[in-house]
């Protein structure tokens, strides 16, 4: 009797807790999924289209899951609730599949989008929220973690939605938090299930790793507020923008072109832990101790400008491979979930240039062919008897690893790389101390400051900024600012500092900007100076307009320019210059180049 009551209650709890003898599963939480090594994540987007507007069928979604799960993957991220209908089918293609088999797993972590008041328009306020949306939005999350109990998991207040580069949309961290506390209040009073987890999806940045400027006590509240913290990391952007880690150096040159890659692809995955230590570290500073688990990283394998074969040439699917195996392992071994970016490529991203890096992160592309990194899957049968768009899957290239390894090139060498920074600095000066020369070389050819000539150097180092991939920016080794403009709705560039304040050129309020410039672009755009901080919502423009057929024109010959101060200034004082130069696409985007040199303010 007493065996008999044992087995019953082993038998009970292997239900409740395992599932039946047929495999099902049921009361799965958030707590069983996270950092489970048998619950890979990715994240997901199903759009075929180079729109949102034709929104995946549910038979599309549902081919979609077979291919993920025959992978290994029972744990998506999306991106919105109601904004389009992506996420509702989804959870309904999900649902269908279940009820057709049991044992099928596929869970959600349901991404909410988040953003400012004014959003995306010429009055955007980051201090408060875009209301009707981030409230629809964070409904929609309430109702779909409801209906769907055995499918929503964790649900995710915005994405990418507090990363002061997203200038377009970004929110302060309490506006995200009032949506993680409404979200908590819902599930203490049963409004969602229990063991659904909340947090907010966003850049390493965003979560006290890098500025000093995001290490706020909002941030801080946030931390303490979300059970996990869902990070973002991405080495392969910054091949661009940071590439200290990515050129060859110079004890590797004699490498052969794979033993090069692999040695880089070492230092990207190193990058990568380096970012989330920095945030590890800031957590641990606030006395929390949350899990950390990787919202997103990913690495593209086609790019048409900066990451491609003229810039960093970091795209490739052979450099692709080798960062998902590396990511996977490094997720798996430290007990994190990693939402690795992304499953399938989609057009939509970058609807002005097919070749866009960002149309090209998938591991498998719109054709149905699985790139470099699935090739054994696709050997081994995996995906056998499965379509996507009723095409078979087969492998990029034809499986002809030669053929891929002609589109497959080394970083550049270190010594070559453009530089990012301009380090020639004052070192005798803070930033904020007013300047009091009559001479601010900011790069030039010929002026040197030194002992009694009345010039000087920049207080702090000046960061070549491209404002979010618009356009590429750097500095030869001859001292030349080269911009390559963007094609997109907009694009940007500026010479920063790096802190929050600014340098105080109050000494030059009637004095002069001077630089010489030529290029090929035809596009109008602004050239000037930047006060006060974007971030804190005290920054202002004070440009001059470039165009054809104006006094300020650009031409393939260098020409010189003295811009009076008193020109550019937008009524605003000098004290806290934060860029000594920017420049802003305006209109007629053609993607060629603008070059700058010898850039100086004169005080007469």
């Amino acid at each position: 009797m007493k065996f008999s009551v044992k087995l019953l209650l082993i038998t009970s709890i292997a239900f409740l807790l395992g599932g039946c003898s047929q495999g099902i599963k049921t009361h799965v939480t958030a707590a069983d999924i996270l950092g489970n090594p048998e619950y890979q994540a990715i994240s997901y987007g199903g759009y075929r289209e180079n729109t949102r507007d034709v929104v995946p069928t549910i038979p599309e979604l549902k081919d979609d899951m077979k291919m993920l799960s025959a992978m290994g993957v029972k744990l998506l991220r999306t991106y919105n609730t109601q904004q389009f209908p992506h996420t509702a089918n989804l959870l309904q293609a999900i649902k269908q599949l279940k009820d057709e088999d049991p044992r099928f797993e596929m869970y959600v972590m349901l991404g909410t989008w988040i953003e400012c008041e004014g959003a995306w328009s010429d009055s955007v306020n980051h201090d408060r929220g875009n209301v009707k949306n981030n409230t629809a939005e964070i409904e929609a999350a309430v109702k779909m973690a409801q209906n769907y109990p055995d499918i929503v998991k964790i649900i995710a207040v915005g994405n990418e939605a507090m990363v002061q580069w997203a200038v377009n949309y970004f929110v302060r961290p309490n506006i995200i938090l009032k949506w993680v506390n409404y979200l908590r209040e819902s599930r203490d009073s049963g409004k969602i299930p229990s063991g659904v987890w909340i947090t907010s999806s966003d850049n390493f940045a965003s979560w006290g790793g890098g500025s000093k400027s995001y290490q706020t006590a909002e941030l801080a509240a946030l931390m303490k507020a979300v059970d996990f913290i869902s990070l973002h990391t991405y080495p392969f952007h910054d091949t661009h923008y940071n590439p200290t880690f990515w050129g060859v150096p110079e004890d590797q040159e004699d490498l052969s072109k794979v033993q090069q890659i692999e040695a880089a692809m070492l230092r990207a995955k190193n990058y990568a832990i380096s970012q989330y230590a920095n945030v590890k570290d800031y957590m641990t500073s606030l006395g929390l101790d949350k899990p950390i688990h990787i919202g997103e990283t990913g690495w593209a394998t086609i790019a048409s400008s900066s990451y491609g074969v003229t810039g960093s040439r970091a795209a490739d699917e052979y450099k692709q491979k080798l960062y998902y195996q590396h990511m996977r392992d490094w997720t798996m071994e430290e007990g994190m979930s990693c939402f690795y970016f992304e499953a399938f490529d989609e057009q939509w991203k970058d609807q002005g240039d097919s070749l866009g890096s960002e149309n090209h992160f998938g591991l498998i592309n719109l054709q149905g062919e699985a790139k470099y990194a699935l090739w054994e899957m696709v050997d081994n049968g995996i995906f056998e008897g499965l379509t996507r768009n009723d095409l078979p899957i087969t492998k990029t290239y034809g499986g002809n690893r030669s053929e891929l390894m002609k589109d497959v090139y080394a970083p550049p060498l270190k010594r070559e790389m453009g530089l990012l920074e301009i380090t020639t600095v004052n070192v005798d000066r803070k930033i904020g101390d007013p300047v009091d020369e009559n001479v601010y070389v900011v790069i030039h050819e010929t002026l040197k400051p030194k002992v009694g000539n009345d010039m000087t150097y920049p207080s702090g180092k000046l960061k070549l900024n491209a404002w979010e991939g618009t356009c590429g920016i750097e500095m030869t080794q001859d001292r030349i600012i080269e911009i390559h403009t963007g094609t997109g709705a907009w694009w940007g560039c500026g010479l920063e500092f790096a802190g929050a304040t600014g340098e105080d050129l109050s000494q030059f309020q009637s004095g002069q900007l001077k630089f010489e410039i030529k290029g090929n672009t035809r596009s109008s755009f602004e050239l000037g100076f930047q006060t006060g901080s974007y971030g804190q919502g005290t920054q202002i423009n004070n440009p001059i307009i470039f165009e054809p057929e104006t006094d300020y024109l650009i031409t393939e010959n260098w020409k010189s320019y003295s811009i009076p101060i008193t020109k550019l200034n937008q009524g605003v004082n000098l004290e806290d210059v934060t860029a000594p130069l920017y420049l802003r696409g305006q209109r007629d985007f053609d993607g060629k180049e603008i070059h700058i040199k010898n850039v100086y303010y004169s005080a007469k």
